[in-house]
């Protein structure tokens, strides 16, 4: 399994010895752009998006246009993804619609994207509450002609609240079940890959920073307050992560 480093601090690419999650948020508040120095993915801002307006405020079109300057001038771009509507209750209540429009929307996206920039490695993106709902998402791709088992990977999306019991685990096989089988977890911490490690082939988490902000972690040595800011801190609570999830 593949682990992006969830980072806040867009600069890290041109730093980072591991592959990193950058919020296409961040990224636009970018004047200067690094040069990455490893492979990153692209998170589409989704979950700030729908809690702060309710709604997409980000086109189509101005999303294509970043991703395109960011492919280009960045480099190293692994996927970025769609915009995708988010299902946890909190999320409908926000936006006043159902999982199935969340659904309808999140498929939409991804096929109005690869129409404007079919060049671009664009990560299609599943949503639902229940692993019926996940499957059912599935079928929504199926029916508006994309097969999510030919794709080099499939996000999962609404799942980072779903990390101490086994609903993860059950989400995850469900969407393995109808024959998808490359995904990718967002925002899955520890507690949620020792549940199911073996069922992502990727998975991304920025736990590391609210770790270190709100138990006041500082690496010895280091003159700041906390480390939610350090890159040496983050790398240090990966390497531990990880070496927890394969001796799990």
């Amino acid at each position: 399994m593949e682990f992006l480093l969830g980072t806040h601090k867009p600069g890290w690419l041109a730093r980072s010895p591991v592959p990193l999650m950058v919020s296409r948020r961040r990224l636009a508040e970018c004047v200067t752009l690094p040069r990455a120095a490893a492979p990153w993915a692209l998170d589409s801002g989704g979950f700030s998006e729908l809690t702060l307006h309710g709604a997409w405020t980000v086109t189509p079109c101005q999303y294509v246009q970043e991703v395109r300057r960011w492919q280009r001038d960045i480099g190293r771009l692994q996927w970025a993804a769609t915009q995708d509507w988010m299902c946890e209750p909190m999320m409908l209540r926000r936006t006043g619609l159902t999982v199935g429009e969340h659904q309808r929307r999140s498929v939409a996206s991804y096929l109005d994207l690869v129409n404007r920039a079919p060049e671009l490695p664009w990560l299609p993106v599943v949503q639902g509450q229940t692993g019926d709902d996940y499957r059912a998402c599935v079928e929504l791709y199926d029916r508006a002609g994309l097969d999510l088992r030919t794709v080099p990977l499939v996000g999962v999306g609404s799942v980072c609240r779903r990390q101490s019991t086994r609903e993860l685990r059950d989400v995850l096989q469900a969407i393995r079940s109808t024959g998808v089988e490359r995904l990718h977890g967002f925002g899955v911490k520890a507690i949620g890959l020792h549940h199911a490690a073996e069922l992502l082939a990727s998975a991304d988490s920025a736990a590391w920073s609210f770790m270190a902000r709100k138990k006041q972690h500082r690496m010895e040595g280091h003159p700041h307050m906390n480390c939610a800011n350090c890159l040496p801190y983050a790398l240090a609570w990966r390497a531990r992560m990880l070496a927890g999830v394969a001796d799990a």
